[in-house]
């Protein structure tokens, strides 16, 4: 297969057309496609590195799901985020491209906010889907969509006033390359609270909560009535299961891709009443303990339909706990949800954005393994790209690297050269081996120091912090070794200007980057 597609096929592949491609020639791993794996990615909604047993000798809060796929798989310590926070996680994932690059610079988007992802930009859906995979995403979408407005609603008035639910939704997750949806708008705390099948609001936002406080946090507006926050891990369990049962009945032998984004353990931190007081650390503790439970649970139906030894499934995270979980309280028990890393949600320091990773593939990944190397969530593309031969044009997957070598279990050079960190205020860093340089005087986001407090302190604008010595970046080299600081500044540099941080044609970037001044308030504020 050449490196372009046709127009055609280019547009099948966008998942404009919703015909699948047959395809043959394919250069991956695969003499077939019909040996092609099954493919599930769970994205956890702000769990700590430190929240999972397999990664934190300390940890007390039980994920003995999660720690069984790590004794079958391979665990990741050195996996990032792309961003501190969920949309452009997201983002990334699904595009291989980071979010900053986009219209987003800073923040996440809101319940109302049109999508994220541009119709003609390839994601990870559309290209399975060309390769004839049935694609499927169930849980918290939070990319944008365009809802229908009623008669009478003009730009500036409150749009959760003038929804038409009876209309069905434009440019949502069916319009990104997947088959089936099942979910939420956004997170958890953000209204609308409806749910949504495909296109269409399966029960309409009549009523109005004034939504609630603390670690209970959700906004007031509108809420369906069969809507109940407590109950949505398990309405999205049913459906995630019920996807896997369908396709083992329809003995297709075309393989499936599963996107099951959580919204957990995500405020409003409310578990199920089936998990409380299960964890014996509180209600953040029980919450994670469902989200290892809804692990378990697809781990199970895998196994039910004989689908386990032809599935790569991965757990992760789509960036560090929040501190709503209740740090403090949480320290009282013993138990950190950052492990020993500085911050958390929405910092540039490492509990920001480095995350649970693990992945289990039988026959291919080696069971009880361990991967050291740096690895992206924007690296999701590159990697589907190569076991299945495809070669991925200019325009897509500009920030990813494929991972599958680490996978199969190659003595190879570090896939990655770098890695961009991106904090809630538009704050950038980068990382490239020990040496990670944060181009901003604080935490970017919610820990101590602000940025406000930063600047108060009269902090210096930058952080240069050696990894291999100072894991908890308490010793800024800032000052001491100017060589390293000019070189991870060039390296970021030629990143955003060639819109692009892997080999090909440059690309552009959506409005200007300056990684030095943090962007304005262009996100939903949290």
């Amino acid at each position: 297969m050449g490196k372009h597609l046709k127009r055609r096929d280019f547009l099948i592949a966008l998942g404009i057309e919703a015909a699948a491609l047959a395809v043959t020639g394919c250069r991956g791993i695969f003499k077939k496609k019909t040996e092609f794996p099954n493919i599930v990615y769970i994205i956890a909604d702000d769990m700590g590195y430190g929240d999972v047993g397999c990664l934190n000798p300390e940890c007390k809060i039980p994920t003995p799901y999660m720690n069984s796929l790590a004794e079958q798989g391979m665990v990741f310590k050195d996996a990032h985020a792309g961003a501190s926070v969920c949309t452009p996680t997201r983002y990334g994932i699904l595009t291989g491209r980071y979010s900053w690059r986009s219209r987003l610079k800073s923040g996440v988007l809101g319940s109302y906010s049109p999508p994220l992802i541009k119709r003609d930009r390839m994601t990870v859906a559309s290209l399975l889907k060309h390769y004839g995979y049935s694609t499927a995403c169930v849980g918290k979408w939070h990319l944008g969509w365009n809802w229908r407005y009623r008669e009478g609603y003009v730009e500036g008035k409150k749009k959760e006033y003038f929804v038409d639910y009876t209309k069905p939704i434009i440019n949502g997750p069916l319009s990104r390359g997947f088959d089936y949806f099942f979910g939420i708008p956004a997170s958890l705390d953000m209204p609308p609270y409806v749910y949504v099948e495909n296109r269409k609001v399966i029960k309409p936002a009549s009523e109005t909560t004034e939504g609630s406080s603390g670690y209970r946090f959700y906004r007031s507006g509108p809420i369906a009535p069969d809507f109940e926050h407590s109950e949505v891990m398990l309405r999205f369990t049913e459906k995630a299961v019920g996807f896997i049962d369908q396709h083992a009945k329809t003995k297709s032998r075309a393989p499936f891709f599963l996107y099951f984004p959580f919204s957990a353990p995500h405020t409003p931190i409310l578990p199920n009443e089936r998990f409380v007081n299960k964890s014996g650390i509180g209600a953040y503790g029980d919450f994670v303990f469902e989200c290892d439970w809804v692990v378990g649970q697809i781990m199970k139906a895998l196994k039910k339909h004989g689908l386990t030894e032809n599935t790569l499934i991965i757990v992760t995270s789509d960036n560090g706990c929040s501190p709503q979980a209740g740090f403090e309280d949480l320290a009282e028990h013993g138990h950190f949800p950052s492990y020993h890393f500085r911050g958390y949600k929405a910092d540039i320091y490492e509990g920001g954005h480095r995350i649970p990773f693990i992945a289990r593939w039988p026959n291919h990944i080696k069971p009880g393994t361990e991967c050291r190397a740096m690895i992206c969530l924007t690296d999701l593309l590159a990697t589907v790209a190569d076991f299945t031969g495809y070669e991925l044009p200019d325009n897509a997957g500009e920030d990813s690297v494929s991972i599958l070598p680490y996978f199969l279990g190659k003595d190879e050079e570090p896939v990655r050269d770098a890695v961009i960190h991106h904090s809630i205020n538009g704050s950038f860093a980068i990382r490239k081996g020990k040496w990670k340089l944060e181009l901003c005087p604080g935490s970017g986001g919610w820990s101590h120091p602000t940025p406000k407090e930063a600047k108060k302190l009269n902090l210096p604008q930058f952080q240069l912090y050696d990894l291999s010595k100072d894991i908890e970046e308490k010793n800024n080299l800032y000052n001491e070794r100017p060589n390293v600081v000019s070189e991870l500044i060039s390296i970021l540099q030629e990143y955003v200007e060639r819109g692009r941080s892997t080999p090909g044609a440059p690309q552009e970037n959506v409005g200007k980057v300056n990684i030095f001044k943090k962007a304005g308030k262009t996100g939903y504020p949290l």
